[in-house]
């Protein structure tokens, strides 16, 4: 059954194996036959199941793919011979586990008409049979990796002809077929969990713009937050009237986009895409969408929106309708739903994160001014509430926009408990790193506070790095600087050393004049050998060799050479010695300065030029 290829030859002397010789000899026909006139599997629910030797060919194919091709006619007789195995039975294989995972590697490595011939297959005469393998947990894997081949398939190339053109054309029919299956289904298709995503993979190829493929593993914490890159391509001109039209569809269930979270994802992705490719119809989007939450019911004299900011499914909605809507939609936002609302939606557990992206969009707006005003009055709640973003954001901005800085750092002061008496505030930036107050962190319960006993830089917490990181960019930093020129040489191993500590070590430097950098590098001294065998001391110290002025980067020299065995044997120093070029500082003195007098030139002019 599945040794169709077996009749073509395979390259001579080679030891690896193609798809023909899987299943070839020691019995190979005969097995075929009795797979033939075995039964289908079936599943639980009566659904047919690929047979076990279809699902361990497909398991080798799988393997096959992860080795490498002598040459592009050897992957294209590869992927030929693969997908003749796969004809007739093209959903079986795209609903199996081991079947769905292997169709997903092969299909970029597909021709468009071979990719578009899945597709029909998949779609069925009519099409309506996309509605179910989109719905499958194997099977929208697969459409949603045929999908994206359009954006492969539309690349312009000096070798086209018309019969490459041609299969272009088919590809995109059956991409105007699936569409209308979404649309004719799309309430059922964007609340369900898996066909939620193929809807989305369309309306980012639609858009004319795709992400990196979409993979079972979960990312980290960091992965979660960042958005992911996309990319553009050109699209047929029938893709920019489909979109069009499957906006429409979807905003005909504008209900379940603030009421089922699966919905709510479909709908953030269309406004995403809409507003990078065609602006003019996310600000309709936006608009109707905003109109619609103001429509809903709520309490008397209490917003609608109040309500949908504290709900999980609805508020990332809402936060990106924040982050893409225009300063006049803000504006109506603000003035007519959250005015006198943000403290309390800062200190709410789901509110708080729309505010953080209110707080940025604003940043370089007027509106700006009156959202630091109200969340001013409540810095020191949402503190204790524990909700730092909020914080961080709002630092973020008054750097961005370069206003009221001096109000917040004497906020946070008050705040931390070491604005009175003066004496404390030299010691604002150990307490602003750990989040801890005056008396938390030196363990201080007498009124005065003047006496505290030295406590070793410790609780260096990640949110605590972003609030320095933030504050470090303000136009006043001298209590920052002051209070870092306080810490004793082993803190300041310590700060950067430390995975959130460093970047603020590193942000303090380098933003200090040669001057204060001076001071800074003098309490340094005896920790740079230390320093360059860390991991993170060593970026650390390279950012500030950058930075550095000639004399300066000469005492680090001076200090790190004695110890030249050891740097150049640790794994991370030996990038420091090579970097800093030690070996040329030991044996050409004069010429190693002479190098480094030109590149501080250098910088310094560039620097001049930025300015």
């Amino acid at each position: 059954m599945l040794e169709k290829g077996a009749r073509k030859k395979t390259r001579k002397g080679s030891d690896k194996k193609s798809p023909d010789s899987l299943d070839a000899g020691h019995g190979g026909a005969k097995r075929r036959k009795m797979a033939e006139d075995e039964p289908k599997s079936q599943g639980e629910s009566g659904k047919k199941r690929l047979d076990a030797m279809s699902v361990g060919y497909f398991r080798r194919v799988g393997e096959r793919l992860s080795e490498d091709f002598e040459d592009a006619e050897e992957r294209v007789m590869f992927v030929e011979n693969v997908l003749s195995e796969v004809k007739g039975k093209a959903t079986l294989v795209a609903m199996d586990c081991t079947g769905s995972v292997t169709l997903q590697r092969l299909l970029p490595l597909s021709s468009p008409d071979q990719v578009a011939e899945v597709l029909s297959e998949l779609g069925g005469e009519s099409g309506t049979e996309f509605k179910a393998v989109s719905c499958d947990r194997c099977g929208g894997h697969v459409v949603e990796s045929a999908v994206r081949q359009v954006s492969r398939a539309t690349e312009p190339s000096a070798t086209a002809d018309k019969e490459e053109e041609d299969s272009d054309g088919v590809l995109e029919v059956q991409v105007l077929s699936l569409t209308r299956v979404v649309r004719d289904n799309s309430a059922e298709l964007i609340r369900h969990v898996h066909g939620s995503h193929v809807v989305r993979t369309l309306l980012h190829v639609l858009a004319g713009c795709v992400g990196p493929p979409r993979t079972e593993s979960r990312p980290g914490a960091k992965g979660r937050n960042a958005s992911p890159q996309l990319t553009d391509f050109e699209i047929p001109t029938s893709f920019w009237y489909e979109l069009k039209s499957l906006t429409e569809s979807l905003m005909d269930n504008v209900k379940l986009s603030i009421t089922n979270s699966v919905a709510s994802a479909v709908f953030q992705t269309m406004l995403t895409v809409c507003h990078r490719k065609r602006p003019k119809l996310c600000k309709q989007l936006l608009n109707r969408i905003v109109e619609y939450l103001n429509s809903c019911r709520s309490a008397p004299g209490v917003s609608p929106l109040l309500v949908f900011l504290k709900d999980q499914a609805s508020s990332h909605l809402i936060e990106t309708i924040i982050q893409l809507s225009h300063k006049s939609v803000l504006r109506d936002l603000y003035k007519n739903h959250l005015k006198g609302h943000l403290v309390d939606l800062a200190l709410h557990p789901i509110g708080n994160f729309p505010i953080q992206r209110l707080t940025a969009a604003t940043a370089k707006n007027k509106l700006f001014q009156s959202l630091f005003d109200e969340m001013l009055q409540g810095v020191e709640a949402i503190l204790a509430a524990g909700h730092m973003g909020v914080i961080v954001q709002l630092a973020e901005s008054c750097a961005e926009s370069e206003e009221r800085q001096e109000e917040l750092m004497q906020c946070l002061l008050d705040a931390f408990h070491c604005a009175e008496p003066g004496s404390r505030r030299v010691h604002c930036l150990p307490l602003f790193l750990s989040l801890l107050t005056y008396d938390v962190y030196y363990h201080s319960d007498t009124a005065e506070g003047n006496i505290h006993t030295e406590v070793p830089l410790s609780s260096i917490c990640y949110h605590g790095s972003r609030l320095v990181q933030a504050l470090a960019r303000f136009q006043e930093r001298s209590h920052l600087l002051s209070s870092l020129r306080t810490l004793t040489p082993e803190d300041l191993l310590t700060l950067a050393s430390d995975p959130s500590g460093s970047h603020v070590l590193q942000a303090l430097i380098t933003t200090s004049s040669d001057k204060g950098r001076g001071k800074i590098l003098k309490r340094l001294e005896g920790q740079y050998v230390r320093m360059a065998c860390s991991r993170l001391g060593s970026r650390v110290l390279e950012a500030i060799w950058s930075s550095a002025s000639v004399s300066q980067r000469q005492s680090i020299a001076q200090e790190l050479v004695p110890s030249e065995s050891q740097l150049r044997s640790d794994q991370f120093a030996r990038h420091v010695w090579a970097k800093f070029a030690l070996s040329h500082f030991i044996r050409r003195r004069a010429h190693w300065q002479e190098i480094q007098t030109g590149e501080s030139k250098k910088r310094k002019l560039f620097n001049d030029i930025l300015e």
